[in-house]
């Protein structure tokens, strides 16, 4: 009897586990989004009711879950710090979800993902950070991603050569000290030139943080300033249905015509995104010198991802092409009329002074001068997230190369000045290990290999060279109660290598060229050979306490690294689109930072406040100084070429941002939104002590900045016209009259204040495909003005001026319209 009843005890059983093992998981998935804006939060939870399974959102919010069938018509637990925790049941018929969470009225609500080492709260993070959304990137009317950028973010600032041309500063800080990061990759061009901007695709980004300080703890060299992320739209609806956006704009200053297109498409497991871009634009122009000649450019972009999702995690393969014509101006004009004058011989034969006049109807179009740049960038790399355990891996593989040409030579325009061809493959592991005792633990190592190489130019202000890059970390983050404490440390080690470089003249066209000894044996020794490696250590430690949920305390303390850039290390000629001949020491030691942060975060039902003090004490800091002959008088050559060598000393840099930001609970849809920013930056080389501008002040410090702007947000009653927005703003840009005055580096700059305007509606013209309008006026009163960080400043070839203005004018009045269509 008992054996009878065992065995029937067996079979249940037996059945039992049958069915459970035929029984197949039903996988959903969704998108989890604030309620208010629209906007994704990455880094949430997705949790099945009691059950082990869960699913963390990715950066857009998006989420995949596996769901035993018998558990189909259970609930979802989603919950993320600084929103209300929801629920939501299981439909069996339904496999996609729309999540949206409201968030605590008073909470510290922003999530950020770079520099973490997981998605973390901006009250839990003791660095400072800033994210701008997707929704500023598009109501902005810009000429590049990063001009948009430092209209959101106190501390940026770029350095400008023309409109399409911005290179980041954070802090004071910028080329090679500030890293820029595209979907988490390192953005590796010839970042030291000033001529030309980042090599991204300006409709094709979602979102950006910027990190302000020291970042060398996750990303080893380049991260001395801080970081500027972008990240790429990705497809967010998995409704296996085509997807995508239309955007057209036009400009009228500068007559920029652009317009994208993104098409999106998930079902299940797969997603697929394909992207392109195309922007033209003229010579800008300004009140004082009309249109200014050569600032046109012509840039086409094409992209596509293919994405693999499981409940376990993701893998995305990504493909990008970016192709930029950019003219070069050079200033040279007219001494009487000031009107602009263009080079149309070489050497002796070319005086700068006597240059026929650029004609209207050239200065009106489209056609690019022959004396121009083309950079051409490409992007492939795999981006892989997945579940090991308790604790997830991340595993990125990239390739990348950059070609940049720029023809200078009027008699021979098809012959590139410079020609250079950089190849780099980046690579990183990192692994978030379980939490133990409060405690998360990341490990990570990452790094790059490149190869640079100089091809048919006639200039070479840098080698040929390769390099190895290679760092490892290992960061903690402790979290109990109110307190959240935050460390690390890195090690990294740089390798240069390269083979002695000949340079000559060649005889038929009488430019120079690269050759070898045995084709010509008088050649010049012109970079002789190397072989160097650099290494340091980063640390970083900081702790946030919350008061309460509306106020956040902020101290952080970080030691960064950089290696000398190649042409800091290693340059000895002349870059022909920055009218620079460069000159490298080879002796030069790497950087090493320590930078203090304190800060608080403060958000209440009303209004919400921030303020971050920093001070920034650099070893061996190398900046630019322009030689001067024996009579004291600058070295430039025909051309109108100037000199610089590298320098290397200590320097610190101090300063505080605020923001103070009104919009009341009671006032629907409006917002006083307010920033300052200021910085301060000293050579602390012993022989400038109390010199002040005589070589005490750094160069390229940004002014006192004001930036206050009032907007309304409003719903309307009407189904055609849903909702309206308005914007007004004044951007203050302080006189900064500590600058370099030695050997002529800078020059004072006077205060000036812009004023900018902008409206937009929603336009539902079918029942699913809004249309979002957008129209901005910048410098609403054609100011006349000048930043310190414009290099078309110092582009004046005289002493005196027959209208009493030198250098080049910012933009004049610029009339933007956007048009943005979603399906």
């Amino acid at each position: 009897m008992l054996k009878l009843i065992f065995k029937g005890f067996m079979l249940i059983l037996f059945l039992l586990f049958s069915v459970r093992g035929m029984a197949q998981d039903i996988e959903i998935s969704g998108v989890i989004k604030d309620v208010n804006s629209n906007e994704a939060i990455g880094g949430s939870t997705i949790k099945l009711k009691n059950s082990k399974r869960s699913a963390v959102a990715d950066r857009q919010g998006r989420f995949k879950l596996a769901v035993p069938q018998q558990k189909n018509t259970g609930k979802l637990l989603i919950s993320y710090l600084g929103y209300k925790s929801d629920s939501i049941s299981i439909d069996t018929n339904k496999k996609y979800y729309e999540i949206l969470l409201d968030t605590k009225s008073d909470a510290l609500n922003e999530v950020v993902v770079t520099g973490v080492s997981r998605a973390t709260l901006t009250k839990e993070n003791p660095v400072p950070i800033v994210s701008v959304s997707k929704k500023k990137i598009e109501q902005s009317s810009e000429s590049n991603i990063i001009d948009v950028l430092v209209r959101n973010v106190p501390g940026l600032n770029a350095v400008k050569t023309g409109p399409n041309i911005s290179k980041p500063f954070i802090r004071g800080l910028g080329y090679n000290r500030v890293l820029t990061l595209y979907d988490g990759i390192r953005q590796e061009g010839q970042q030291w030139g000033d001529e030309h901007g980042i090599e991204v695709d300006a409709y094709n980004i979602e979102r950006s943080e910027v990190i302000k300080g020291p970042a060398s703890l996750m990303y080893g060299s380049d991260a001395l300033a801080g970081v500027v992320s972008l990240m790429s739209s990705m497809p967010g609806i998995d409704d296996g249905l085509l997807h995508g956006k239309v955007l057209s704009e036009y400009q009228s200053n500068n007559g920029l015509i652009g317009n994208g297109v993104g098409l999106f498409y998930s079902k299940n497991h797969w997603a697929f995104a394909l992207r392109g871009s195309y922007r033209i634009a003229k010579n800008y122009s300004n009140a004082i010198d009309g249109r200014v000649y050569n600032t046109g450019f012509r840039e086409t972009n094409a992209s596509g991802t293919v994405r693999y999702q499981t409940s376990k995690g993701n893998s995305t393969l990504n493909l990008t092409l970016y192709d930029n014509i950019q003219g070069i101006p050079d200033g040279s004009r007219d001494s009487l009329t000031r009107k602009f004058t263009h080079q149309i011989y070489e050497g002796d034969l070319d005086d700068i002074k006597n240059r026929p006049i650029v004609s209207d109807a050239l200065l009106n179009s489209y056609a690019l001068s022959p004396l121009h740049q083309h950079i051409q960038h490409y992007r492939i790399y795999n981006n892989n997230h997945y579940a090991l355990g308790e604790g997830d891996i991340d595993v990125m593989l990239a390739f990348q190369q950059n070609i940049r040409r720029e023809y200078n030579h009027p008699t021979m325009p098809d012959q590139a000045g410079m020609f250079v061809r950089l190849n780099t493959l980046n690579y990183g592991v990192k692994y978030n290990a379980p939490k133990i005792l409060n405690t998360e633990f990341t490990f990570g190592i990452n790094g790059m290999y490149q190869n640079n190489l100089n091809k048919n130019a006639t200039d070479f202000p840098i080698p040929d060279y390769s390099l190895f890059d290679a760092g490892a970390y290992v960061f903690a983050k402790w979290k109990y109660d109110r307190w959240t404490i935050g460390g690390g440390v890195r090690s990294d080690l740089r390798y240069l290598k390269a083979n002695d470089f000949y340079t000559s003249t060649n005889a038929q066209t009488g430019f120079g060229q690269h050759v070898s000894p045995e084709e010509d044996p008088n050649a010049n020794l012109q970079f002789p050979s190397f072989d160097k490696s650099f290494g340091g250590i980063s640390l970083s430690l900081g702790t946030t306490y919350q008061l309460n949920d509306q106020v956040s305390l902020k101290a952080n303390i970080a030691r960064g690294y950089r290696a000398p850039s190649i042409t800091e290390f290693a340059s000895n000629g002349l870059d022909p689109g920055a009218h620079i001949i460069y000159l490298g020491n080879r002796d030069f030691k790497p950087e090493f930072s320590l930078q203090e942060d304190i800060g608080a975060d403060i958000t209440l039902k009303d209004l919400s406040m921030s303020f971050s003090v920093f001070n920034n004490n650099i070893q061996n800091y190398i900046y630019l100084s322009q030689l001067l002959d024996a009579a004291g008088n600058p070295i430039i050559s025909a051309q109108g070429d100037k000199t610089y060598q590298y320098q290397q000393s200590s320097a610190q840099l101090y300063g505080f941002e605020t923001t103070f930001n009104l919009h009341p609970e009671s006032w629907k849809g409006f917002s006083f939104d307010n920033s300052f920013s200021m910085i301060y930056g000293f050579n602390r080389k012993v022989i400038f002590k109390d010199k002040k501008a005589g070589g005490e002040y750094l160069p390229l410090i940004p002014p006192v900045r004001l930036l206050s702007s009032i907007s309304q947000d409003i719903k309307l009653n009407s189904k055609l016209v849903p909702a309206m927005n308005f914007r007004a703003e004044g951007e203050y840009n302080g006189a900064q009259n500590r600058y370099l005055a030695l050997n002529d580096t800078e020059t004072a700059t006077s205060s000036y204040l812009l004023f900018n305007v902008a409206a937009g509606a929603t336009i539902n013209y079918s029942k699913k495909h809004p249309l979002q309008v957008q129209v901005q006026v910048n410098n609403l009163f054609n100011e006349t003005y000048q930043s310190n960080l414009s290099r078309l400043k110092y582009f004046e070839y005289y002493e005196q001026s027959s209208n009493g203005y030198r250098g080049i004018q910012g933009m004049g009045r610029s009339i933007g319209v956007k048009v943005i269509c979603s399906f």
